[in-house]
């Protein structure tokens, strides 16, 4: 028998999914169309709140920063531009959304990529987590010791790793190309058995789960191989719409649905390497550009009796507004020795307001800024619609409507001039905010602290 929780504070489940396009989904126009039904993710959107207009950043790095942060990456440094094995992702000062709910008495494990930090001090058991069993980079390099030519002595051989608060990471076994095709399942199960532990223990917890799916080379379990008949890619999309069921069952199965708050959502626009190309559904572009398919990726929210069920909402939300929203449903504060980027939603999602609390925001590419979002607008300042296309710098910025204009085909700047105003005082408003509080320079030592910085948390 599983003993009741004795805290009322919430569990919180947060898939994050890798590369998952706005349009892969059934239950955002995908799905079949895809070649793959994902017919358990579709029926949590039905039970909860659907975004349409949810935020991330520009790739892998950067959008981990801002959930685990709160923070622009312009201002962590988590600028994914740092080599293996020297001071990638968040410096130790960062305060991890993990610290914060892990001081709130929540059990926390992480079972995925972490993508942060791959040296000890920066490993996600270093920073809030219990437990992680996952890889410290990314699955393409699952292809590594596959590749004609690979030298280990000049690159380190990957591995799927482990470790615990308190004791150091070691390596597992190695990513290699048959690894990827079933770490999620083997995710899947060790967040299962954390959330059974946990809940005899009668402690909330925090499972974050941020899958290997859909990232390049998008190889499915044995299990699913040729169960779509559409090939990898489909294969990969049923798999990982299975692995979102499991979680959802061992929910249920634990009695605890009630007092769990379910997210899952994507990292990122869609896959742009072929054979692996996602789709972003009506929007242009994907990760790696400023367009509306790189900025919008998938998401949904369940908390059963919190958020009414069968919502959809077109108001924009950002990725860094998860750590504000998880950190007041848990009961905790969130750091104000630092500037942070998200706002809490918390009120919006659970129907208690009808409108976001933001109206937009800055897009950054590394440390360049690219375009801004205010209500329907979007203002490019460098257009570039296809990754390694070629920047074009802008002399005078292009405006899109995008309820009037999703592809961003039709510049109507000049009609609409007027929405010139609220978008530069956005970006202006930002970049004197990056003066007043100096950006983490990327590759950071573990001692480096902001100048500006009073740690008072």
């Amino acid at each position: 028998m599983i003993t009741p929780q004795k805290s009322s504070a919430p569990n919180i489940v947060l898939i994050l999914a890798d590369n998952l396009g706005w349009g892969e989904l059934g239950c955002y126009g995908g799905g079949a169309l895809r070649g793959a039904p994902t017919p358990r993710i579709d029926r949590l959107a039905a039970e909860g709140l659907k975004l349409l207009n949810f935020n991330v950043e520009s790739d892998c790095v950067p959008t981990r920063s801002a959930l685990m942060t709160g923070r622009h990456p312009i201002r962590t440094g988590a600028l994914q531009s740092v080599p293996a094995g020297l001071p990638q992702g968040i410096i130790p000062w960062e305060i991890t959304l993990a610290q914060l709910l892990s001081a709130q008495g929540y059990a926390t494990a992480i079972y995925g990529k972490w993508h942060l930090g791959d040296r000890e001090g920066r490993y996600p058991k270093d920073r809030g987590f219990d437990e992680w069993y996952g890889i410290p980079r990314t699955t393409n390099e699952s292809m590594f010791t596959s590749t004609p030519g690979f030298d280990p002595t000049v690159v380190p051989i990957p591995y799927i790793m482990e470790g615990k608060k308190g004791g150091p990471a070691h390596n597992v076994k190695i990513y290699d190309l048959d690894a990827r095709r079933h770490i999620d399942g083997e995710l899947t199960g060790r967040t299962i058995e954390f959330m059974r532990r946990s809940t005899q223990a009668g402690q909330p917890f925090f499972a974050y789960v941020p899958l290997t799916q859909m990232h390049y080379p998008t190889l499915p379990h044995p299990d699913f191989a040729g169960k779509t008949g559409a090939g990898d890619f489909a294969d990969s999309l049923a798999e990982m719409d299975h692995r979102a069921g499991q979680l959802l069952d061992a929910v249920d199965a634990l009695g605890i649905a009630d007092n769990t708050l379910f997210i899952f959502a994507s990292d990122n626009g869609p896959e742009f390497r072929r054979p692996w190309r996602g789709t972003a559904g009506p929007w242009s572009g994907t990760y790696h550009t400023a367009m509306e398919g790189g900025l919008r990726a998938p998401c949904v929210l369940r908390w059963p009796g919190r958020i009414p069920a069968g919502g959809v909402s077109n108001e924009i939300v950002h990725v860094t507004d998860l750590y504000p929203t998880l950190a007041r449903s848990a009961g905790a504060q969130v750091p104000d020795d630092r500037p942070l980027d998200g706002i809490d939603q918390l009120d919006f999602v659970c129907g208690r307001q009808a409108k976001s609390r933001r109206e937009g925001f800055v897009y950054f590419i590394k440390d360049e800024l690219r375009a801004a979002k205010w209500r329907d607008w979007k203002m490019h300042v460098v257009w570039e619609a296809e990754p390694n296309a070629g920047a074009n710098h802008l002399e005078t910025p292009w405006i899109f409507n995008l309820i009037q204009d999703p592809k961003e085909e039709t510049d109507v700047g000049t009609a609409n001039s007027w929405v010139r105003r609220p978008l530069r005082l956005l970006i202006h408003d930002f970049q004197q905010s990056l003066k007043t509080h100096a950006p983490i320079p990327p590759g950071a030592p573990d001692d480096y602290v902001p100048a500006k910085a009073a740690r008072n948390y």
